[in-house]
């Protein structure tokens, strides 16, 4: 059945394959990125079932506007994709205030506000769907990602807390924790490197900087492939909560479920008596 389906950071990497893949599949698609004219170039220009608006997820006023824009057009929204992100990498030390910031605007408050856009309407539909793009590192800390891991962290909490909030007017959320993939998040732009310099990391930090970089268009995964799976998903009754996507993705979480229930367990003898003693009250 075809769905009006919003999709946050269209103008290149999996936002685009998402629109592209919704469109080919018969869907409305709203695509909406911070230069509308590369989203329309990415997406070959006006559609029938499409419209491009312009959308900074960090910018309130753009995020009402452009539900705005898809509710005057096709009268409903009926799935939001929040795939918009960057990624700011280096050691914690040498992550500028302002970069940490920064990364939290775009990867937290970013999906944040737009969903603050478009859940009134879901709720009046009594019908919707939340799809929010994290990465393995909201679930799985790792080196030289304390900026991105934390934003992400943060948003896999807000998204694991909404489901609660949402569920009783039929709105469904969808956590998608993807591995590495080919897109464009590794390039100029989508990518930003640590402002500060301090010589202990200084041994470190340039090789992970070239390690990273050679590692663009090289990441094992198809995000055409995986634009397709989420429409599969948006497509189910009853979706999947938790979307861990890729053969990478799925041993991390593996590896860190394994972690989790090994530590409870040592946390036990010291963690199991902690109760208050009602008694010596």
């Amino acid at each position: 059945m075809s769905k009006v389906i919003f999709v946050t950071g269209a103008g290149r990497g999996l936002g685009a394959d998402i629109a592209r893949e919704a469109l080919a599949a018969g869907h409305q698609v709203v695509a909406t990125g911070r230069r509308p004219e590369e989203v329309a170039k990415a997406l070959d220009g006006p559609h029938n079932d499409l419209l491009v608006t312009k959308l900074d997820v960090t910018d309130i006023a753009d995020a009402g506007a452009a539900a705005q824009a898809a509710v005057d057009r096709f009268g409903r929204i009926d799935v939001l994709i929040n795939n918009a992100g960057n990624l700011f990498t280096g050691y914690f030390e040498e992550i500028s205030p302002a970069q940490m910031r920064r990364q939290f605007e775009t990867n937290l408050f970013g999906p944040m506000n737009v969903t603050r856009a478009v859940l009134p309407l879901m709720r009046a539909q009594r019908a919707g769907h939340i799809i929010t793009i994290i990465s393995t590192a909201g679930l799985v800390g790792m080196e030289f990602t304390a900026a991105y891991a934390a934003s992400k962290f943060a948003e896999e909490g807000w998204m694991e807390s909404l489901r609660y909030d949402v569920e009783p007017y039929n709105i469904h959320t969808t956590i998608v924790e993807p591995g590495y993939f080919r897109t464009e998040l590794l390039v100029d732009g989508s990518t930003a490197w640590p402002e500060l310099s301090i010589d202990d990391y200084a041994s470190r930090t340039a090789p992970r900087i070239e390690g990273m970089k050679a590692m663009n268009r090289r990441q094992p995964g198809d995000p055409a492939k995986l634009a397709r799976a989420l429409l599969t998903i948006a497509d189910q009754d009853k979706p999947l909560r938790r979307f861990v996507a890729g053969a990478d993705a799925i041993e991390a979480a593996e590896v860190k479920a394994t972690e989790l229930l090994a530590q409870a367990e040592a946390s036990r003898e010291l963690g199991d008596n902690l109760a208050y003693d009602e008694t010596q009250a």
